[in-house]
């Protein structure tokens, strides 16, 4: 199993949540964040006034998926999250060992 991790724009969830469905991810985790990349600062523009943003408001959504299904996954995120400007996120697959569905005590891709 992997789990992909991914830091989007706020306002790209329901294309990236709308993109999953279709490709059968049944459940997602989804996490109000704030960080920086490269530039660390930007400027902002708010009722006329202009000021310097350290940390940027961003999502991480969590999903864990059967190792077959990662590849597809993580295009299916990129291709949704993609604006092509600075600031659009990064994703992370990492190995995930064990899966146990709490209620049922499946355990493996059964628990997810």
């Amino acid at each position: 199993m992997k789990k992909i991790e991914a830091i989007i724009k706020p306002y790209k969830l329901e294309e990236v949540r709308d993109a999953l469905g279709e490709l059968g991810v049944s459940g997602m985790t989804v996490t109000e964040v704030r960080g920086f990349g490269r530039d660390k600062t930007r400027t902002e523009h708010f009722r006329g006034s202009e000021y310097m943003v350290g940390l940027t408001p961003q999502l991480r959504i969590e999903v864990v998926v059967p190792d077959q299904a990662a590849r597809s996954t993580v295009a299916a995120v990129v291709k949704s999250a993609r604006t092509g400007r600075t600031g659009d996120g990064k994703i992370f697959v990492a190995g995930v060992e064990q899966a146990v569905r709490i209620r049922t005590e499946e355990t493996g891709d059964n628990a997810i």
